[in-house]
């Protein structure tokens, strides 16, 4: 009895009835119902059946042709997925037909091993068997998988001269195995060739060898040819088209496939609507592909994996876990690609109770012995920070590939395990695994990270050796290089480039940034835009960091204003980075008015506003913000709270500075970084409160490092403690003795204690190291552009008319305040700030603020300078040095300098009343002057710069309404007696 409708049951009940069967017994005819029965074994689950008959054939003697058993039991082993068993029946075999050379070169191909199917067909041709078309169709296949071209060829030749291109499946073959050598050329000189092309077989090939070798174009050509000459698609022709529909430029085609199909019977057809899901998971249209699925009457395995494997690709896991569930909820068992899948949503969510519990699932389903899956399982325990659970199965796995290291490495890097990371990569190297562009992003992240410049240059001869041309490695070498301070080699790299995408010059604008030349990433950006590539948010964001770095207002406004008119979506990193550049631009104005616009804010933009505050030594606004924000339930973090100590620090609250560092550990179990002991230790020391500083160092938890101890040692120099300043002198010089800034800090403190034999002993150190002292620069921007000064610079095509306006400013300040001797003023005029500000007085109007940035603190005869000229010009001068942002408001300094009963009494003033006397009033003045003013601290600057400009020789007193001290509320009159 032969019936291929049979299932594998019922076959078996078949074989028993023969069996019982005395007739059919003696007349030796049991060999077709064995065969019935092995050939139904065509599944992994079915291993077990396969050798039951394999014993009951050994046993019986009822078998006419073992050759034919035998080639139907290699077969049944090879479709079960046992090459070894298939292997040994066909040695155990002594006569072998080409049909069981056949069967088992089907088992090679069947269970991915290519390279032994080609074996072994050289093995058939040496043994004198000859191939048949079945023979060809295997071999090219693997020939197809392999892409071993030279011998797909000798293939083909050997085709032709047996005459068997002529043969459908042969010629389908050849079509295929062109197309995996993307020789689109080849597989379609083939397909002309052929005389008859009405079989739709022939075209699914060909159309189906285009989409899977990303030809969608040709493809979709082809099928558009076929609909002409009018042959019938079918069922499998729409999968293959709808293949080459996967991109997003040919989703349109895709979705008029969808409308023919829904009026089509086709539609009912699970492998189409199959298809469709995975074309619409494959262009991201996530509700589209769930709403197909809905649709769908019958969902097999592959329906449910392509919707969840959709949601992983797409980001969107917590949807593909709970389209697990429903999975498991309809009875439909998941496989091992379901698991998959689901392994590596639960990792990026960080579930790890999960991923043990789909672990375990798979275990008992013998599912984790696949290579495929224990890399994917080694990735998920290092996406749940579990590297030694990671760790722990990475050595489990016996034969490991190239993506196994990848993956244990790239964990490692993940979780901070540079050195680890270092050392797999060696063991890799080993074990004879190639470096390709993943694993090697991943070691040049390391090398980043621990500054292995030369590791970095390794790899970097190691890519132009293999000729390694992938973009994002390259992008990857530039940004390495600039995180190891070698700006030279990242733009020789970015320059080498030549068809730069935006994240190459994103990544070449960073570099430029993180290494100190903001005005170079500038001109980067500038060439970017001639090239008409047009940036991403994170090619604004570093402008945005470059902006705020030269304090480039005018620029940074620009910036916004293309985030607007481009319609960028202003979400969290973009309008942090805005709130922060306006700050370090000096307009703490725009600054609050971004962060106000936003209703819903997280802790980062909570964070920047605060530190804004205190860059501009407005701790108390710091601290109140800080207060709102915790309660509004946001909980602050290592940032948050080095801010807020930022901002105490440089605002002198020492009592609100302790009690958020306590606050920090206590309250929230924070363990503080080296940075917030280094605030602390600011914090204590300008209040002088150095023995308590010196205390709170001893007592940490963590050894000082070198800026801990370079803040208790400018402590010291500022409040003259001689004793704990040597102490801190020798403990900065031992940790960190390679540092420039270290020696002129420690210098400046012996001279300022008069340690003269000690000052020329570390200026000796310091030329013997070859260190030099960083040269301090000044920046201002003048109508757009960025003009640079350095000590005693006369590089500037205006210098001449620079210094003559700086020696107008230093008579100016001599004759109305006697600045200071005329030696020391000459000493001092080189320096960059008043070159700067001398340019500023030049370039702009009467009144209007001058903004001046920095590299290096301001000393304190500039400090002076600033506020004199602040006030004798009457204009406000924002001056931002490598600490902190200075403001001068004519004449006072920094929020602090107005008058005590200004900071008692904040009114709102509605009207100024100025009188004076005939006997001093200036020519054309009427008498009285009334202006509008909304404080009483503008009220102090407008008399002030009333009475200077018309005299600055006149004495200034003031009387008070005598109805001020009953109603604080009134209007505020002040009369102004000269005399």
């Amino acid at each position: 009895m032969k019936n291929s409708s049979l299932t594998l049951k019922e076959a078996f009940v078949s074989l028993t009835n023969n069996l019982n069967d005395q007739e059919t017994r003696n007349n030796n005819c049991l060999d077709d119902a064995y065969s019935s029965v092995l050939e139904r074994c065509s599944t992994r689950e079915s291993l077990s059946q396969v050798k039951q008959v394999h014993a009951h054939v050994l046993k019986s003697c009822y078998v006419v042709d073992m050759s034919f058993i035998g080639t139907k039991l290699v077969f049944a082993y090879g479709k079960s997925g046992s090459l070894l068993n298939a292997q040994k029946m066909f040695d155990e075999m002594t006569e072998r037909s080409v049909f069981t050379w056949n069967a088992l070169i089907g088992a090679h191909v069947t269970n991915g091993e290519p390279f032994e199917a080609i074996r072994l067909f050289m093995d058939m041709n040496m043994f004198g068997c000859c191939s048949d078309a079945s023979t060809f169709t295997l071999v090219l296949k693997s020939c197809g998988a392999l892409e071993v071209c030279g011998f797909g060829v000798q293939v083909h030749g050997m085709v032709t001269k047996l005459g068997l291109l002529s043969n459908m499946y042969v010629s389908n073959s050849l079509i295929g195995m062109y197309a995996k050598f993307n020789d689109s050329n080849s597989a379609n000189m083939l397909f002309e060739r052929r005389n008859e092309k009405t079989d739709v077989v022939s075209w699914n090939s060909i159309i189906s060898a285009c989409s899977a070798s990303g030809m969608s174009s040709e493809a979709l050509r082809l099928f558009r040819e076929m609909q002409v000459i009018r042959v019938v698609p079918n069922e499998f022709t729409f999968v293959a088209t709808l293949q080459a529909c996967e991109e997003s430029s040919y989703l349109i085609f895709g979705k008029e496939l969808h409308a023919f199909l829904l009026k089509s019977v086709l539609y009912q057809d699970t492998q189409v609507t199959n298809a469709l899901v995975v074309m619409y998971t494959k262009c991201s249209k996530m509700k589209v592909a769930a709403s197909v699925f809905s649709a769908m009457d019958e969902k097999d395995t592959i329906t449910w994996n392509s919707l969840l494997s959709g949601y992983v690709q797409n980001g969107l896991y917590d949807d593909a876990v709970a389209t697990f569930r429903k999975m498991q909820d309809a009875d439909k068992k998941p496989d091992q690609c379901s698991i998959m899948s689901m392994i590596s949503a639960v990792g990026r969510l960080g579930n790890l109770l999960n991923g043990l519990e789909i672990h375990a699932y798979a275990m008992k389903r013998r599912l984790d012995s696949n290579l495929h899956f224990c890399n994917t399982l080694v990735d998920m325990y290092a996406k749940c920070c579990k590297m030694n659970y990671a760790e722990s199965l990475f050595e489990r796995i016996k034969s490991k590939d190239n993506i196994s290291w990848k993956t244990i490495i790239a964990g490692y890097v993940e979780n901070g395990f540079f050195s680890r990371a270092l050392v797999s990569f060696r063991e890799s190297q080993t074990n004879k695994i190639e470096g390709d562009s993943m694993l090697l992003t991943s070691i040049l992240q390391v090398c980043s990270e621990l500054k292995l410049i030369s590791i970095v240059k390794e790899i970097h001869v190691h890519i132009i050796r293999k000729g390694l041309c992938d973009l994002a490695l390259v992008n990857a070498l530039i940004n390495t290089y600039g995180k190891c301070g070698c700006v030279g080699y990242a733009t020789r790299v970015f320059e080498l480039i030549k068809l730069k995408n935006v994240v190459s010059w994103t990544t070449m604008m960073c570099c430029l940034v993180q290494n100190g030349h903001a005005n170079e990433a500038l001109d980067v950006f500038i060439s970017m835009k001639e090239t008409q590539i047009e940036p991403d948010s994170v090619s604004l964001l570093t402008l945005l960091s470059a902006v705020a770095n030269l304090s480039a207002l005018r620029k940074g406004k620009e910036i916004h204003g293309y985030l607007i008119r481009k319609q960028f979506v202003l979400h969290g990193p973009i309008l942090s980075s805005l709130v922060d550049m306006y700050a370090s631009c000096g307009s703490l104005k725009n600054s609050f008015r971004v962060f106000n616009s936003i209703e819903v804010k997280d802790i980062v933009m909570w964070t920047s506003m605060v530190n804004a505050y205190g860059m501009h030594g407005m701790g108390k606004e710091s601290v109140r913000l800080f207060n709102r924000m915790v309660d509004e339930k946001i909980h602050p973090d290592h940032v948050s709270f080095l801010a807020i100590l930022y901002a105490c620090s440089h605002s002198s609250l020492i009592d609100e500075g302790k009690q958020y560092f306590k606050s920090m550990v206590h309250n929230y179990g924070l363990s503080p970084w080296p940075d917030h002991y280094t605030c602390m230790v600011d914090l204590l020391g300008r209040a002088n409160k150095l023995k308590e500083a010196i205390l709170f160092v001893e007592n940490m938890e963590i050894s000082p490092n070198a800026a801990i101890w370079r803040s208790l040692l400018g402590a010291c120099k500022v409040h003259s403690n001689t004793e704990l300043g040597n102490f801190a002198a020798k403990k900065l010089l031992e940790l960190d003795p390679y540092d420039s800034k270290n020696y002129v800090l420690v210098s400046k403190f012996y001279a300022l204690c008069g340690q003269w034999d000690d000052l020329i002993y570390i200026r000796k150190k310091m030329k013997q190291k070859g260190l030099k002292k960083d040269p301090g620069c000044t920046w201002i921007e003048i109508r757009n552009k960025i003009h640079v000064f350095t000590v005693r610079d006369e590089s500037h095509p205006e210098s001449d008319a620079i210094y003559n306006k700086l020696a107008q400013i230093n008579d100016v300040l001599k004759r109305v305040g006697g600045y200071m001797e005329k030696d020391k003023a000459e000493m001092l005029n080189g320096h960059s700030e008043r070159l700067a500000i001398a340019y500023g007085l030049l370039k702009t109007t009467k009144g209007t603020p001058i903004h001046i940035t920095k590299n290096l603190r301001v000393c304190d005869d500039c400090h002076a300078f600033s506020k004199l000229v602040s006030k004798y010009y009457e204009l406000e001068i924002i001056v931002r040095d490598a600490n902190r942002f200075h403001h001068f408001n004519f004449g006072s300094s920094d929020f602090k300098s107005q008058p005590a009963w200004l900071d008692n009494h904040q009114l709102v003033v509605h009207s100024i009343s100025l009188k004076f006397p005939k006997s001093t009033r200036p020519t054309g003045f009427a008498g009285v002057l009334v202006a509008r003013v909304f404080s009483l601290q503008a009220a102090a600057i407008l008399i002030t710069r009333t009475i200077l400009r018309f005299n600055d020789s006149l004495s200034l007193h003031i009387t008070l309404d005598s109805r001020l001290q009953v109603q604080w509320s009134d209007s505020l009159s002040l009369s102004v007696s000269l005399g």
